[in-house]
């Protein structure tokens, strides 16, 4: 993949202080309408990559953590931690 074609990703972080960003402009590609605020980002969309790629791993596999392991090369306990690592995090985002 050349550097044209590399793939943006969605900052989450402040590069300066770290604090977690908001989406302040959303625009529509096909008419151009654009609506500004401060608006918080979707929770999902709040996880690093990896937890993302997990969680659509774990929707596909249709919530089988034996599959998971499986797939991911590791015990199922390793893989129950995870998702409970990621169900704290989540659960810890609606109370902030």
């Amino acid at each position: 993949m050349s550097t044209s074609e590399t793939k943006k990703r969605l900052p989450l972080r402040c590069p300066a202080c770290e604090a977690q960003l908001k989406v302040s402009k959303l625009v529509c590609d096909r008419c151009g309408t654009e609506v500004s605020g401060i608006f918080d980002l979707p929770a999902l969309t709040r996880l690093s990559e990896e937890e993302q790629r997990f969680m659509l791993e774990f929707v596909k596999a249709s919530g089988s953590l034996k599959d998971m392991a499986k797939q991911m090369g590791v015990s199922y306990p390793t893989v129950r931690n995870y998702l409970d690592d990621l169900i704290e995090k989540l659960n810890n985002m609606e109370e902030s």
